[in-house]
């Protein structure tokens, strides 16, 4: 029983050491973090006017990924991506995080070190520090990333200041993500992660610059990320506002289904509406800054989609300009687990 434990002791030393090496690999700026990895906890020192973003995300198998089928260092990308996408709804910058990771023994050799790749490579992306965090041993695998941003002071972007007569706008094309968790799920064999129609889902990029911008410029009066699909989401930051939304449907920018993939009976709208793991973000102007939007901002589309309402209903606005409520079918991990 002894030899077992020094054992497991030098082999959690040997996952540690490869996860440091990733950390140091992703370096960035260590002016805010004193102290990372190597002490019992890191040091993180505020930088001068900025207002300090904390945020958590959970990446689970059979939840969030499927360990036959998604790559590893998909897995490792999109554990942090998700993370840092809060970060980016609140128009800050991402800093350093903390990584509590739990895996079976079977998956610490090459399932690990492509993980700790697409987790640097998504860390020197962001810009964003591995500081810490746990590991352990168990039979699924389960991931905890929590993030530390920062926003300069006055200027965080809540979900609670939409007001009625604000106009409704998302970044990117929405369903994409969706798309592809589809076309996952429907081989049977791992599909090339390099397939375009797969890039959004294992590798989203939230508009960091983006979300950035329009806090900087004042121009977004609310905002939050889409991670659950707009049927789920809206109604959190009307909720949050105490407002309603008419959003046009033929003004959405949804998702182009590709009949080819054998998968053209997916409704393109419903994936759009639905469809989870966009990443993208929601956020409302007020119309006297209309003006100041751009149609794309660095390559990312930006596209007007609805009015805030003071009635407090969600109403999907056809082509004839008839109103339905709009039905929340996005993502929900306690009504439709995967």
């Amino acid at each position: 029983m002894r030899k077992f434990a020094e054992h497991l002791a030098q082999a959690e030393a040997a996952i540690l050491e490869r996860i440091e090496r990733t950390a140091a690999q992703a370096e960035s700026s260590r002016a805010s973090l004193l102290s990372g990895i190597g002490d019992d906890a890191a040091l993180w020192s505020p930088s001068r006017g900025y207002e300090t973003i904390l945020t958590c995300d959970w990446f689970l198998e059979g939840t969030h990924f499927l360990r036959d089928k998604h790559p590893a260092d998909a897995v490792g990308w999109k554990c942090l991506a998700r993370a840092v996408s809060d970060v980016a709804a609140m128009g800050g910058v991402p800093r350093c995080f903390l990584l509590s990771l739990a895996l079976p023994s079977t998956h610490t050799g090459f399932w690990l070190d492509q993980f700790l790749r697409g987790l640097g490579r998504a860390a020197r992306r962001f810009g964003c520090e591995l500081a810490g965090g746990d590991t352990t041993r168990r039979r699924d695998i389960l991931i905890n990333v929590m993030v530390v941003g920062e926003v300069r002071t006055g200027k965080p972007v809540l979900r609670s200041q939409a007001r009625p007569g604000d106009i409704l706008f998302v970044s990117g094309r929405l369903g994409e993500a969706e798309l592809g968790l589809r076309l996952i799920r429907k081989n049977k064999r791992r599909l090339n992660s390099r397939d375009p129609f797969l890039k959004k889902h294992l590798y989203p990029e939230p508009p960091l610059a983006l979300g950035r911008w329009l806090s900087e410029k004042r121009l977004a009066s609310a905002m939050m990320d889409l991670s659950d699909g707009l049927s789920a989401d809206l109604p959190r930051l009307c909720a949050a506002s105490g407002v309603g939304a008419h959003v046009h449907a033929g003004w959405i920018p949804a998702v182009r289904v590709p009949s080819r993939r054998g998968s053209g009976a997916a409704n393109s709208l419903a994936l759009a509406l639905h469809g989870g793991d966009d990443y993208e973000l929601l956020f409302t102007v007020t119309r006297k800054k209309l003006k100041d939007i751009p149609r794309s901002f660095h390559g990312i589309p930006i596209t007007e989609i609805g009015e805030i309402t003071k009635k407090r209903a969600l109403l999907l606005i056809d082509k004839a300009g008839q109103g339905l409520p709009l039905p929340n079918r996005g993502w929900d991990p306690f009504q439709n687990p995967r």
